[in-house]
């Protein structure tokens, strides 16, 4: 029984979804305790509970302690299982962290896997749809990883209810990323979206964004798209090529804030990463450092931003795992992430 105090580091919901997907993939039993502890309200929170619930269906779990605002579970995984699986959050929380809690242990299960996931997809605090779609998967593809994702429908805050889809095949022959050197910046592209809105919402987010961003002088392309949603709501993604690496950023509309706001608070980030010098956001570093920690061999990534959640995340990789994990880099600054991973167990 791994015991874990899941306060250290950031101290939030992703050590429980890590140690979660950790926990199903090597089989080693565990006891979270002080879950979320720094929060304002602390303890689990639905959409907690349904990554602890998809989790132990998964493995066939023996679980203690899954209620609201417990911060206390133990876990005991009895052997992963691929299939065809349906989790319904019941709120707006976010389908990306549940689908990123079990779509890892599924790429080592023997058989392929078909998630369908209904809940928040464009919700803040998370990555949204097109940023999974963009920059996530795609990054899973190269190190390996046979994931596919397809939204029905888009949920938006606070109302949630989208429906995401995920094929997931097990994966076999798996290799390092590298990417320490990103090279000159070649394009930028984007999506300006909205569901249930007017287009001209789309339109202003799309024209604030160009206007901010020619400068840059690189062909540049942001489409206009009207998406199927459960409810109404906007999103601007936009997304920086350079010759070895890419950076992903995303902003979402909410009542009374303007179009332009939302543009611009997507280029803000995109511009910050831009003048980093690193070749992966932030967020993506901290997403891939589980599935590299699988790879084995070494990965280097140039990062744009040092993060609290990577160097947590890192930190947890040392409870079930023989990994070594080196952050070079002060937090909040650009730097470099350098990972030697391990075999996962056999299935």
């Amino acid at each position: 029984m791994i015991e874990i105090d899941a306060s250290f580091g950031e101290g939030g919901g992703q050590i429980l979804r890590s140690a979660l997907a950790l926990s199903v993939i090597t089989g080693q039993a565990m006891r979270l305790t002080h879950i979320r502890a720094r929060r304002p309200q602390p303890g689990m929170k639905p959409q907690h509970l349904k990554a602890v619930e998809a989790a132990a269906q998964i493995s066939a779990a023996q679980v203690e302690g899954a209620s609201l605002g417990s911060q206390t579970l133990r876990f005991e995984p009895a052997g992963l299982q691929g299939g065809k699986y349906a989790f319904d959050i019941g709120t707006a929380g976010a389908v990306s962290l549940l689908l990123q809690t079990v779509y890892l242990p599924l790429c080592f299960a023997t058989g392929p896997s078909r998630l369908t996931l209904v809940g928040g997809t464009h919700v803040p605090w998370s990555p949204c749809y097109h940023y999974l779609q963009w920059q996530w998967l795609p990054w899973l593809a190269a190190a390996g990883y046979h994931v596919e994702c397809s939204l029905e429908r888009a949920g938006f805050y606070p109302r949630g209810g989208g429906l995401l889809h995920a094929n997931i095949v097990p994966s076999r022959h798996l290799e390092p990323l590298r990417c320490a050197e990103r090279g000159r910046l070649l394009r930028i592209r984007g999506l300006s979206g909205v569901g249930r809105l007017d287009r001209s919402i789309a339109e202003r987010q799309r024209r604030q964004a160009i206007g901010r961003l020619s400068e840059l002088a690189v062909p540049l392309a942001i489409e206009v798209a009207e998406v199927p949603a459960a409810s109404p709501g906007t999103f601007i993604v936009l997304q920086a090529e350079f010759e070895g690496g890419r950076c992903c950023a995303f902003a979402l509309g909410a009542r009374h804030k303007p179009a332009e706001k939302v543009a611009d608070e997507a280029v803000d980030e995109l511009r910050a990463d831009i003048h980093s010098g690193g070749a992966i956001d932030a967020w993506l570093a901290d997403q891939l450092l589980l599935p590299l920690a699988f790879v084995p061999g070494e990965s280097a990534l140039s990062v744009c931003r040092i993060s609290r959640h990577l160097r947590t995340n890192a930190e947890l990789l040392g409870y079930f795992l023989p990994v070594s994990v080196a952050i070079e880099g002060e937090t909040d600054q650009p730097g470099i992430v350098r990972l030697h991973g391990v075999a996962a167990p056999a299935p």
